[in-house]
């Protein structure tokens, strides 16, 4: 496999950065790191492979914590940890869900909490993840949040959540480091009604104010960028 992204090499070049990370996605599928994450996608994802690819090529790149903002099943959680793992360099993970039920066509379930902790544990990261049951605005999430990571050291955000991109990063900005890399789902999709109609606007507007940089959209529907927008100011809940 090639050379991974050196961490300070082709850092405010946009072009190249998007290439590598392109390149890196090709290369990976010829991994076996694809076949295990093809068999998480099917069980327990609705993100392409693609989007799980970059999902554990940034833990697995990166120094800092991760966080995820919308577990579901786990499919993101387990790419995220498994990164960590082949990083060789241990760090915490944690990741938000509120829980409930989803009648998705292709994963169902009737109680997500339920069927994350046991799809967690089964793939062998029960222990690297911190999960937080709730919403990602709960006071206590956030002061949860606030309290294990320190300001600016967030490497690897992952939203998948109840589009509010703008609350989110409200909320955890202060979290992140001045280079984190950032994965946004829903950013597009054709059925009516969607969370697209909420969350393009949103990251647009973080776009156009520098705060956040866009690297490419991947899978069905995820953008993928970095942030710029240094650290914001906490705000109180």
């Amino acid at each position: 496999m090639r050379a991974e992204l050196d961490s300070t090499k082709f850092m405010n070049d946009s072009y190249q950065v998007c290439l590598h990370l392109m390149e890196t996605v090709l290369e990976y599928r010829r991994e076996p790191i694809a076949r295990e994450l093809e068999k998480i996608r099917h069980k327990h994802s609705m993100l392409h492979i693609d989007v799980l690819l970059l999902i554990y090529y940034f833990a697995k790149i990166t120094s800092g914590p991760v966080l995820e903002i919308g577990s579901y099943l786990g499919g993101g959680t387990i790419a995220a940890a498994w990164g960590v793992r082949d990083s060789g360099r241990p760090r915490s993970i944690i990741s938000i869900e509120p829980g409930g039920a989803c009648d998705h066509p292709r994963l169902p379930t009737k109680n997500i909490l339920k069927d994350l902790k046991k799809n967690l544990a089964k793939r062998g990261v029960s222990e690297q993840v911190t999960l937080l049951e709730g919403f990602s605005r709960d006071k206590g999430i956030v002061a949860a949040v606030n309290e294990r990571f320190a300001p600016g050291t967030v490497d690897l955000l992952i939203i998948d959540a109840d589009g509010d991109i703008k609350g989110t990063i409200d909320l955890y900005g202060s979290r992140l480091s001045p280079d984190c890399w950032v994965v946004i789902d829903d950013y597009y999709c054709p059925a009516p009604g969607s969370k697209d109609v909420i969350v393009r606007p949103q990251i647009h507007a973080f776009v156009q104010a520098g705060q956040l940089e866009t690297l490419g959209f991947y899978g069905w529907a995820t953008w993928v960028g970095r942030w710029r927008g240094g650290q914001c100011s906490h705000q109180t809940v």
